[in-house]
């Protein structure tokens, strides 16, 4: 039985991490951490990492990124893989995260949907047939609550583009400020906001008479639990220190 530590464990997402922990015969809920310390299931919230006594084999973090040097700090210190699903990151903590992945197993990804992560394979796949004749757009839809836009898996699908393309890519946020054609090399991002929408990405490839839309559509936030869960399970079965993603979880399949 595989202990983790769920940080951000009474936000949505650790709702949901809990839910998907409880139905598995594979892992189980050792502790929380988050800054409201009630318990809402079997295992105790803490707000300080110091209070853990716990066993902890893995962390999962859905938390803030103002967190994030807390939960790294721990994990290093303690040598245990961490799991980090929170986005909205700066590059600076990026780079911290690729910099402690040098000392344990650490597990990044933008989106933690299996199916996200195909569509990215999907999309670049199409982008290195079509890229001479087809402009490529991006538009992504959530709930009116979130804060980061555009969402760090439409910025993961940009970059994964834009590493596939011949041609150096500009990426486009807001077409409004100026008035000019498209750019032949412009991957342009869109962010819509409103009600409770979970999670929609579509790529859009618009060339001469034709449009070929490649689209995933999250229906709960489980997807994603599902997702960190199965990496902490992975990330757990990795005997050196390396910055791990779903792709490596989709190719170990």
């Amino acid at each position: 039985m595989i202990n983790i530590l769920l940080s951000g464990a009474n936000g949505k997402m650790g709702q949901a991490v809990t839910r998907v922990a409880a139905a598995s015969d594979h892992v189980k809920i050792s502790c929380g951490f988050d800054i409201n310390t009630t318990q809402n299931a079997d295992f105790p919230v803490y707000n300080q990492l110091s209070q853990v006594t716990e066993p902890v084999d893995v962390i999962i973090d859905f938390s803030h990124p103002s967190m994030l040097d807390h939960i790294l700090d721990y994990a290093a210190a303690n040598q245990i893989p961490a799991v980090i699903c929170t986005t909205g990151l700066s590059t600076d903590q990026l780079s911290r995260i690729e910099f402690e992945s040098k000392k344990i197993p650490l597990f990044f990804s933008a989106n933690m949907s299996l199916g996200v992560n195909l569509l990215i394979d999907l999309v670049c796949r199409a982008a290195k047939i079509l890229e001479n004749n087809f402009d490529i757009e991006i538009i992504e839809k959530h709930h009116n609550q979130k804060i980061d836009a555009p969402s760090g898996t439409a910025l993961a699908i940009a970059n994964a583009l834009s590493d596939t393309v011949s041609y150096p890519a500009e990426y486009v946020y807001d077409r409004h400020s100026v008035r000019k054609k498209r750019g032949k090399h412009e991957i342009g991002i869109h962010a819509v906001r409103g009600g409770t929408i979970v999670g929609e990405h579509e790529v859009l490839f618009a060339g001469t008479d034709e449009v070929i839309e490649i689209k995933h559509s999250a229906a709960s936030k489980e997807v994603f639990a599902v997702g960190a869960v199965r990496a902490a399970l992975f990330l757990t079965q990795q005997s050196a220190p390396g910055l791990f993603s779903m792709k490596d979880l989709i190719e170990a399949q």
